[in-house]
Parts: C-alpha cells; sequence; structure tokens
C-alpha cells in the first residue's frame, strides 16, 4: 500500500495526543501552554524531515530524479549528459593589402559575446575572410551570416568592423537539458541494446550534440544497409543537419555501428509546410499561441515518410490560448510525404 505523508497540521496534533498521553493532566491545546509550542516546534522538525525522505526517494528513479542524480543515475548506463559545443564559422576583414590578422585576435558582438580567430589571416585585394570560434560555447553564440562583430583591440591598416561570412557562425549547441537527459535514459531502460537494432542506431545518433531526432530504417540502401535520417531542431530553423552535422554523426555511427552493417546518416529532405487559416479573434497575441501550437505539432509528429493529419491541425489551433473559432483552408487534406522527406514549418497567411 501506499504511504500518506501527514500534514504539519496533523503532525502537530499528533505531537499534542503524544504530549497528553506521556504527561497526565498535561493540556497541550492550550494557546499560551508551553506544551503547544514544544508540540509545534516537534512537528515542525518531523514535517521539514518527511519531505527530505520524499525528495531522496524522487531522487532513486529516473523519471524524478533532479539534475545531479539524474546525471549519476544516467552514468551508471554509461549515458552522459551532451556537452554544450562551440559555434564556428568565418569572418570578412577589410583593410590595407598585406596587412596581418594574428590567431587569437578577440571580436565582440553588439551584445557582448565574443569569438576568436582560428589562425592567422593576411588581407588580399582589400579583404580577407578568417575561420573563428566563440569564446564561449553554446546556442548563443550562433550568429547569421552578415551581422557585424567588431575587434576588441584595434589593428593598425585593419578597419574594426568585421563581418560575417556566407554561412554564418554555426554549430553552437547549448548543455544537454535534464528533460532530454531523462528521456534517453528512459529510452535504454526500456529498450536493452540488441546488437545493431533499429533502436540502437536511433539513440547512438542521439548521443550526438545537437541531435534532436533520429530514424533508423533497416534496408534502405539493400541488404545490409542502415539508413538513418536525423534532425537539429535547436541548431538551424528548418531543423536540417548541415553537411558537417551529417559528417560528424556519421563518423560516430561509424565507430559503433556492428562490422556487418554499413550504416548512412542523412539529413531528410524539407517540405515546407504552410497555411491559411481565418481565425477568431484574430489578434496578435492568438496569432502567436497559434504559431505556437503548431510548431510544436510539426516537431512532435513530423518524421520522414509521416502524414500530417488535417485533423490534428484543426486541434493544435484549437488549443491556443485565446483562440474561440477557425477555418483552415491550406491546407485543404492531409499532407503526405515520401520516405526521405520531412514537414517543416513554413507560413501563416491569416485570411
Amino acid at each position: 500500500m501506499s504511504f500518506k505523508r501527514p500534514t504539519l497540521t496533523e503532525l502537530i496534533e499528533q505531537a499534542r495526543a503524544d504530549i497528553e498521553g506521556r504527561l497526565p493532566g498535561a493540556d497541550a491545546r492550550l494557546p499560551v501552554s508551553v506544551f503547544d509550542v514544544l508540540a509545534r516546534i516537534q512537528a515542525a522538525g518531523s514535517h521539514g524531515l518527511y519531505g527530505y525522505l520524499g525528495w531522496l526517494a524522487d531522487q532513486l528513479f529516473p523519471d524524478s530524479a533532479e539534475a545531479e542524480y539524474l546525471e549519476r543515475l544516467a552514468s551508471i548506463w554509461s549515458i552522459d549528459r551532451k556537452a554544450a559545443g562551440y559555434a564556428a564559422g568565418s569572418v570578412t576583414f577589410t583593410g590595407i593589402d598585406a596587412t596581418a590578422i594574428p590567431a587569437g585576435t578577440v571580436l565582440r558582438r553588439s551584445d557582448g559575446a565574443q569569438f576568436t580567430t582560428d589562425a592567422a589571416g593576411v588581407i588580399a585585394a582589400g579583404s580577407a575572410s578568417v575561420a573563428v570560434t566563440a569564446t564561449a560555447a553554446g546556442a548563443a553564440g550562433n550568429t547569421l551570416a552578415g551581422a557585424t562583430v567588431n575587434l576588441v583591440s584595434p589593428i593598425a591598416n585593419i578597419d574594426s568592423a568585421a563581418t560575417v561570412a556566407a554561412g554564418g557562425i554555426s554549430g553552437g549547441t547549448d548543455q544537454e537539458d535534464d528533460e532530454s537527459l531523462r528521456a534517453r535514459l528512459l529510452a535504454r531502460l526500456a529498450f536493452a541494446p540488441h546488437g545493431g537494432a533499429a533502436g540502437d542506431y536511433e539513440r547512438w545518433a542521439l548521443e550526438v550534440a545537437g541531435v534532436t531526432r533520429a530514424w533508423a530504417v533497416a534496408g534502405l540502401y539493400g541488404l545490409g544497409t542502415v539508413g538513418l535520417w536525423f534532425m537539429t531542431d535547436d541548431l538551424t530553423a528548418n531543423g536540417i543537419p548541415d553537411a558537417a552535422k551529417v559528417t560528424e554523426v556519421q563518423t560516430y555511427l561509424d565507430g559503433l555501428r556492428p562490422i556487418t552493417a554499413e550504416v548512412t546518416a542523412v539529413a531528410p529532405t524539407p517540405v515546407v509546410l504552410d497555411f491559411t487559416i481565418a481565425l477568431t479573434p484574430n489578434t496578435a497575441t492568438v496569432q502567436a499561441a497559434v504559431e505556437a501550437a503548431l510548431k510544436d505539432l510539426i516537431l512532435r509528429e513530423s518524421e520522414p515518410g509521416a502524414t500530417i493529419l488535417l485533423s490534428r491541425i484543426r486541434e493544435a489551433i484549437s488549443t491556443a490560448t485565446g483562440e474561440t473559432d477557425h477555418s483552415v483552408t491550406a491546407p485543404a487534406a492531409d499532407v503526405t510525404h515520401a520516405a526521405a522527406e520531412i514537414a517543416v514549418f513554413g507560413a501563416i497567411t491569416w485570411a
């Protein structure tokens, strides 16, 4: 049977009864009685101990453990929290030809984020493209192409403002949060390794920083082959992994796969899903709520070859805070995708 933790009021009453039972004639219920004070003090201490024991009990199980104990439980199964990753890319300097830009040169974004050059560069034909890496790990280091970063310390004959080159500064990821780590641990407990089953490849892919979803398909390229589609929802606007991340996942899988299997990591082909919605009330606040609900729906239900049901789209809109009525004219029916295709959020036209 389950244990019911006594409330503070119940503990006070128990303490009063104990005092009166052990000291005949004592009245621990008088408001000015020292016995009432002692009963409350004892009950308060007991209440704190019950709380601590309840907290300890939560730490025993992966579905309720907090960060420190969750990490400890995960480590028993050789599952480590994914560390934050550093954003990297290139910036373009301008200045006088033949002027050198030293390795380790520090640049600062307008919000204070800093980057350092990975190698030396030399101005030629008025400019030089130099690789840089964020000084602090995390998604905050990701920067769009065309953004301006400035030299922290001036360099003679080099313009103080540099421009983030095409492709931007990308690849920065935040440290894995508790719920993602918990989900991987629970999946490991529920599905033991099977020497190369589909679930093994999916779990291995999710161990790579930045990978948020993965799907393995046996025999995708013939007998003895495994195809592994995956997404990086926190790295890119539509979640489709770039070539560098595909290579990273491929290398990681090659180090774990059974020697008899040939695994290929692949980025799914994005298919933009646009919406046309007549909304009531059609306010900016409700529009934002509907957009968030649809993005969440796609994140939960899109996968290669999946069908996005129109009924689920309508349901998601209906759950948006503030929505009282709506009609959807696009899409007009369920949206199906080929095996390698995956739905990504596009835009909403408010009719």
